[in-house]
């Protein structure tokens, strides 16, 4: 069976930064006007009083100081509170197929690769901007690559179920070279007028390029050494957007069609999942925590890593040891493992093995053992 190494990754980084100072002052500069303007209902006990949020309240529950994003003007008035984006026409390159381009010219240079040597691209994440045609084919022939594409969701975890599904095809000798991409537009699908979760996500993409070993020619690469992957049924972390959404009737701006979730049931359903999760994978291969180099986890919460780093490396992780992205991009869904990835192994020593994981809606997991090596 042929064997997949990981050669080059990208990243997209949006040119727009928020700070958890501004996105502050804009929701409660939001929140003081509705409480003006619902003063009345308030005093007669009708309504609650909305709160304000605040710098240390973010940092306190998440670890998050800042956030990328594709449009910061339209986050940040209080009339509108969400990214202003013009709809392109169907002739130009969609949101995401331009963000697949640049985190996938990056990655495609690292790999020493070109474009039209690629068998199969994955476009891999939470939300797509479109049903059809698939976003993957965009990027394909924008691209120039060959073969086949086509996109997949697995919310947050998208990153590690393609990254399996594109090993597999190198190893079922199906393709020769794949490209996994991951454009996250979470900006779009997050309610900026929820306290509890305004300050959670921001805009990213990366990409990937796995090859079959024999073919790869990059001098530095991570070998594949085996995945897992796992789903649980849960509504803890739920969007309701969708196409029958104009059949049902209901209200396209309710906040249901956003990004909503149970913070403290998915904190305590997902932690010992994921851990559970990587540590079975390694026993699995006979590897044990301690051997690890770098655990390059989820982004979503900083409390969440640190807890699962614990239980899998059976000891508080050295620095560096489990890289976090978070504090300044904030949760980028299934981007944030590997942008951690991208950022955090040129100082890996040849050998070293690391765990990219990630984790979120579904639930669903994904552990994805590497190890580097040298051509």
């Amino acid at each position: 069976m042929t064997h997949a190494v990981i050669t080059g990754t990208g990243l997209y980084t949006p040119a727009h930064a928020i700070d958890n100072e501004a996105l502050v002052a804009s929701f409660n500069t939001w929140v003081d006007k509705e409480n003006a303007r619902h003063a009345n209902a308030i005093e007669r006990g009708e309504r609650e009083s909305l709160v304000h949020s605040s710098t240390e309240f973010i940092v306190k529950a998440s670890g998050i100081h800042s956030r990328y994003v594709l449009d910061a003007e339209g986050i940040l008035d209080p009339e509108r509170m969400r990214p202003r984006l013009p709809q392109r026409a169907n002739e130009e390159n969609s949101i995401q197929c331009e963000m697949g381009l640049a985190a996938a010219r990056e990655a495609l240079d690292r790999a020493l690769v070109a474009a039209s040597d690629i068998d199969l691209v994955i476009v891999a994440c939470s939300n797509l901007e479109r049903s059809y045609p698939a976003v993957a084919v965009e990027l394909q022939a924008a691209l120039g690559a060959g073969g086949y594409a086509f996109d997949m969701n697995v919310a947050c975890s998208s990153a590690t179920f393609a990254i399996e599904t594109a090993a597999n095809a190198i190893g079922n000798g199906n393709v020769k070279r794949a490209l996994v991409v991951n454009p996250e537009i979470c900006s779009a699908h997050l309610n900026f007028r929820d306290r509890d979760s305004h300050f959670i996500f921001g805009d990213a993409c990366t990409a990937i390029v796995i090859e079959a070993d024999d073919v790869a020619v990059a001098t530095s690469r991570f070998e594949i050494l085996g995945t897992r992957l796992v789903t649980r049924y849960s509504n803890a972390i739920r969007n309701n957007a969708g196409f029958l959404n104009r059949v049902t009737d209901s209200d396209p701006l309710a906040e249901d069609k956003l990004f909503l979730q149970e913070g403290r049931r998915v904190f305590k359903d997902v932690c010992p999942m994921v851990a559970q999760l990587i540590t079975d994978h390694l026993a699995s291969l006979q590897i044990t925590g301690d051997q690890l180099a770098r655990l390059w986890l989820h982004q979503a919460n900083r409390h969440m890593n640190d807890l699962i780093a614990r239980r899998v490396l059976g000891a508080d992780p050295m620095p560096g040891q489990a890289p976090v992205i978070l504090d300044r991009y904030a949760n980028t869904s299934s981007a944030g493992s590997i942008i951690a990835l991208h950022l955090h192994h040129d100082d890996l020593a040849d050998g070293a093995l690391g765990v990219v994981c990630s984790f979120g809606a579904g639930y669903s997991a994904g552990s994805v053992l590497l190890r580097k090596a040298k051509k």
